[in-house]
């Protein structure tokens, strides 16, 4: 199988795999005061210490959650402080159901958010708490996030940033954007599932309210015993990762053969992400794309599919008015370990499948 899906998920890194396993062989609950919980509780804060250092903020402004989804609800919720919500017509669908009474804030066609628009909102009514992720996970769309902080900080308004797809393939530092809090996953770093975090800027460490409540870990702002060895496996991730731009020469070689197969291009216009690509096909649905390339043994994903677990009609595109070419658009994200050959293969299948789509068109 030729695995180009890593939005979804990205494969474990070594690095990762080799630091959940000697977190797995040590017994010990962070919270235990004796040597083995005082061993776990080093092992923890220094993942904590390496999450800080490579994405801007404190260690202590570092909370760890099973996830992104929890660390957005955490955000929304923990830093909503009876304000109004203002969300990007393109955010994740966890930020849309922490959220579903948000102000939505318009995109262009290419996907990029209308800062205009988002002016105009922030002046309309009491302080609001905007959501603004970093990186698109269907388009790699960037956003303008540090201008966006920006205007926030205008208005008394916080900013979050779903930095899910972001982290790791562009620099990503809270502090630099401006933002208010930003979500982090582990499995898209090459880390195990399971784990995420919650960053905080300084302003808003005292101010946010938790979600679940327990034994008073991370600081009162999470409840539960931490798990160890996934957050182990989660800084070991994030510490091998790059920037992923060496990928960029191979996803533009995939465009090319798509194009040249008759795809479109969705978002080409804006600054992307180097390993991710939307494709569409007209005439051809996605479903029958994503069925006809993985039985060719490619993995690729097509709307939401990555976290519904179903094909369905992308309310990222659907933003971005493209109209039926919504419903004939697949994704391509490639993994930290995409090789000449991956690429190579899926140029083939995507060739193939469109011929014969067009033949039984014809």
């Amino acid at each position: 199988m030729v695995y180009l899906d890593a939005n979804a998920s990205e494969p474990l890194r070594p690095e990762a795999r080799a630091a959940v396993l000697a977190a797995l062989e040590s017994p010990g609950n962070p919270s235990s005061i004796h040597a083995a919980g005082r061993a776990a509780r080093r092992r923890l804060e220094a993942a904590r210490e390496t999450l800080a250092a490579r994405f801007g903020a404190a260690p202590e402004d570092v909370v760890f959650t099973s996830g992104a989804t929890e660390a957005d609800a955490l955000a929304i919720h923990g830093l909503g402080d009876g304000r109004r919500v203002i969300a990007g017509a393109t955010e994740h669908d966890a930020v849309r159901a922490a959220a579903p009474g948000a102000e939505i804030l318009p995109v262009d066609g290419a996907g990029v958010a209308d800062l205009a628009a988002l002016e105009r909102l922030l002046a309309s009514g009491p302080p609001a708490l905007v959501c603004l992720m970093l990186a698109n996970n269907e388009t790699g769309t960037i956003q303008p996030v540090t201008a966006a902080a920006a205007l926030c900080r205008r208005h008394g308004a916080r900013l979050h940033v779903d930095a899910v797809q972001a982290a790791g393939r562009m620099p990503v530092d809270l502090g630099a954007l401006g933002a208010t809090s930003l979500a982090l996953s582990s499995h898209k770093l090459g880390g195990p599932a399971g784990a995420g975090a919650l960053l905080l800027a300084p302003e808003a460490a005292a101010a946010l309210a938790p979600l679940i409540r327990g034994g008073g870990q991370e600081r009162g702002r999470r409840g539960g015993t931490p798990p160890l060895p996934a957050i182990a496996g989660f800084a070991a991730a994030a510490a091998a990762a790059g920037d992923a731009a060496a990928l960029a020469p191979l996803r533009d070689a995939a465009e090319a053969a798509a194009r040249a197969a008759g795809a479109v291009v969705i978002g080409a216009a804006a600054p992307r992400l180097a390993n991710t690509t939307c494709l569409a096909l007209p005439g051809a649905a996605a479903e029958t794309q994503v069925i006809a390339l993985d039985l060719a043994g490619i993995a690729i994903s097509a709307g939401a599919a990555c976290s519904s677990g179903k094909v369905a009609a992308s309310h990222v595109l659907a933003a971005m008015g493209l109209g039926e070419l919504a419903r004939c658009a697949i994704r391509v994200s490639l993994p930290w370990n995409a090789t000449d050959t991956d690429i190579a293969d899926f140029a083939a299948a995507y060739a193939a499948m469109a011929a014969r789509i067009a033949r039984r068109a014809a």
